[in-house]
């Protein structure tokens, strides 16, 4: 039976890699990466980085196939659809590379950025690929440090405070208000700065853009103040990079506090 691993990296620290992942790495015979392009080579370079700080050459083998695209102009009711065709267009490249790329009896290893539980299709595709019935493997799952634990860590602050609850939502959700009951909120993928509409209300933002790498950017504050700087340092490093990747926990000071 073959075998896959789908490894949580880190937020791109090549620290941050447990050392449960790089005995998972150690165990693998085929690492599988998928391109995002040229704009994104930075992302594949600092995934080899770490194999090569970790593993010795001549004992794996390394398969790279270009990452489908995804209509990102797609939103309303027709954002859920086109995640889905992406989803599937994905699944069709792992189930050719785990049947055409790995032998019966060898491993092989998805490289995820952060954790594999949070925020990644990694899973939801590998089990559409073993539903389709074509290829047979198992597969195990190893947690990694996501930017959410790094942000925190990196601004010195808790996710949560004692007895209160913390929400993990997107900036399309946030956009349709800040949601009820809870005053802490971590929100990632958020292209429009969401966070610019509370600020008239008293809430601190925690932000941080390509957390964990030698690129990586933070600022903090309340909102009202801190949203210019945001702005302006998102907008400059997007134009540098030609990509952003940007996770921020908004804290809302209850009255009187």
């Amino acid at each position: 039976m073959r075998k896959i691993h789908v490894i949580g990296i880190g937020a791109g620290d090549p620290d941050q890699l447990t050392l449960q992942a790089v005995r998972a790495l150690r165990s693998t015979d085929v690492f599988f990466l998928l391109d995002k392009g040229e704009v994104k080579s930075d992302l594949t370079r600092l995934r080899k980085d770490m194999l090569d700080a970790h593993l010795r050459q001549g004992t794996y083998r390394l398969v790279e196939a270009r990452d489908p695209d995804r209509d990102r102009s797609a939103g309303g009711a027709a954002y859920s659809p086109a995640v889905g065709d992406w989803r599937s267009a994905r699944a069709g490249i792992y189930e050719q590379l785990i049947a055409e790329e790995l032998g019966e009896d060898e491993s092989g290893a998805f490289l995820v950025w952060g954790d594999p539980a949070l925020y990644d299709s990694t899973l939801g595709i590998l089990e559409e690929v073993r539903a389709r019935g074509t290829v047979h493997f198992e597969y195990d799952v190893v947690p990694g440090i996501s930017s959410v634990s790094a942000l925190v860590a990196r601004h010195r602050t808790g996710l949560n405070r004692v007895a209160r609850p913390v929400q993990i939502t997107t900036g399309r959700r946030l956009a349709e208000g800040f949601p009820e009951g809870v005053d802490d909120v971590v929100v990632m993928l958020d292209a429009h700065q969401t966070f610019r509409q509370y600020a008239d209300q008293d809430i601190d933002i925690y932000w941080g853009a390509y957390i964990g790498t030698p690129d990586e950017i933070l600022a903090s504050g309340p909102i009202a103040q801190a949203a210019p700087r945001i702005e302006r340092l998102r907008a400059e490093a997007r134009e540098r990079k030609g990509w952003i990747m940007d996770t921020y926990l908004l804290r809302r000071n209850p009255d009187g506090q």
